[in-house]
């Protein structure tokens, strides 16, 4: 319970996650029909990239200060436009001083008929999640831990919508956690679209939680793999991934726009690699 993602907010992780979740949100904006979006851990909500935690890593400025302003071709830049458009709602003066997290950036995309449901353990953190959505109706705060709402919140009364899994890390066996929790949320609401954020520190629990992903029986996985500097010496975050669970048909051609841009900019050392592969077709 000692992590705060405060320390982390707007780093290159938070960038390529949240570019991710803001396509699938567009494309689940495409039909009339309401959708609910679940984040299962979902943090404070709203970062200030000024304060002591942001300052003392400064990893913001390895992701977010580098994107903000940055000139983009314009295929990569018409579909970061979303997701940076979330980022400048909070700094309506330029710069990046405020960061989104994810249930921000979900709920500034989401129409009047969606709804969110953000969820977060640590008592503090929901406290300043509830204050934050405080009077809007279309979001729901839980005190809860994460893990038991792909059980008892599945499926949603919507039938349509995305479940964000963004685990801190902190604990041993969360890569296993990811797989049974899959699992489990994936025989109650087989229909729903699943995103799942890993670190990449361990090559080796990389390598088998996708291995176990692949054995788990679940279809349609495409594992989006991004490093931003070969494997360190010591543990360090070289990268992250996601794996996207019945992604749209949309999101690979539109990653293969964007992982290479995002790359470009984002890279700390070479040799490092964005890699988008199908673990279940």
């Amino acid at each position: 319970m000692n992590y705060r993602h405060a320390y982390h907010a707007g780093n290159f992780a938070d960038v390529v996650k949240h570019v991710v979740l803001s396509r699938l949100v567009e494309y689940l904006k495409q039909k009339d029909k309401a959708f609910r979006v679940i984040d299962t851990h979902a943090g404070i909500g709203r970062y200030d990239l000024s304060s002591t935690e942001a300052q003392k890593t400064g990893e913001w400025q390895g992701g977010i200060g580098r994107l903000v302003d940055a000139a983009l071709d314009a295929p990569a830049a018409a579909l970061l436009a979303p997701y940076l458009e979330a980022v400048r709602s909070l700094n309506p003066e330029g710069g990046v001083k405020k960061y989104p997290g994810s249930p921000l950036v979900a709920r500034h995309l989401m129409r009047g008929q969606d709804r969110l449901s953000a969820i977060e353990l640590h008592r503090q953190d929901a406290a300043k999640l509830r204050a934050l959505f405080q009077g809007d109706f279309q979001t729901r705060v839980i005190e809860l831990d994460g893990w038991l709402a792909l059980g008892a919140h599945l499926p949603p009364k919507e039938k349509r919508g995305l479940v964000l899994v963004d685990p801190p890390f902190e604990e041993e066996g969360e890569f296993d956690r990811l797989v049974d929790g899959l699992r489990k949320a994936h025989k109650r609401w087989p229909g729903g679209v699943y995103a799942l954020w890993y670190p990449v520190k361990d090559r080796k629990a990389v390598a088998a939680f996708r291995k176990a992903l692949v054995q788990s029986g679940v279809p349609k996985l495409l594992d989006i793999g991004f490093e931003i500097r070969p494997p360190s010496a010591e543990p360090s975050l070289d990268g992250s991934g996601m794996v996207v669970v019945n992604p749209p048909f949309t999101l690979e051609a539109e990653l293969r726009t964007l992982l290479p841009a995002l790359h470009k900019l984002l890279v700390v050392e070479k040799p490092a690699h964005w890699t988008l592969d199908w673990l279940a077709a």
